[in-house]
């Protein structure tokens, strides 16, 4: 009975397991795939490093003014696909499309094509975690020019606790439960599982 009262006491936190506590040196050292890197010269964080090149790169040398030779792979550039195609959603691809319309350096310009419409991206996705959007409903998202959102985030393990699947499946699923009808992105919270 005594142990029951000091494990619901509130003003005293739980100890925590030594093991699960990080040490000082994990923060302070690099990660064994950086240790290569010689941090006293300019940086080129390209598309292929510190990754090695893929198998349809092509290979660029260079020289530094030190006269040190560098070879870099360079990425093909993505096939473009003209604004407003419409997806084809054929096999093995039933759910999803993907389009480059642009880039420039690294950045793109994309639309995915999801079930419940296009999402053009770079996107700002609201997020709402156990299947609401605080301070909105989903006609404020909607409805509004400024946010007009095509997908929302959801977090599966969020929702598992609250509201639960059993209520979740006796609304429909989770887009009749959220009252949307537009694309939602659920993450498994798998590090919380």
């Amino acid at each position: 009975n005594n142990e029951r009262q000091k494990m619901s006491s509130p003003s005293e936190p739980p100890e925590t397991d030594p093991a699960f506590i990080a040490k000082e040196e994990d923060f302070t050292k690099l990660p064994s795939e950086l240790s290569h890197v010689d941090w006293t010269k300019p940086i080129s964080w390209g598309k292929y490093e510190p990754y090695p090149p893929s198998h349809d790169a092509d290979a660029i040398t260079t020289t530094d003014d030190d006269g040190d030779k560098q070879t870099v792979a360079v990425a093909q550039p993505l096939p473009l696909t003209p604004e407003g195609t419409k997806p084809s959603f054929k096999p093995p691809h039933q759910a999803l499309e993907f389009h480059v319309h642009a880039t420039s350096g690294r950045a793109r310009y994309t639309t995915v094509h999801l079930p419940h419409g296009p999402v053009a991206t770079p996107v700002f996705m609201p997020v709402g975690t156990k299947g609401t959007l605080k301070g909105l409903s989903p006609m404020d998202v909607t409805n509004s020019d400024a946010l007009n959102n095509q997908i929302i985030l959801a977090n599966t393990y969020h929702l598992a606790l609250q509201p639960g699947t059993e209520l979740i499946r006796d609304a429909g699923g989770l887009h009749n439960f959220m009252n949307w009808d537009r694309n939602i992105l659920t993450d498994s919270g798998g590090f919380q599982m």
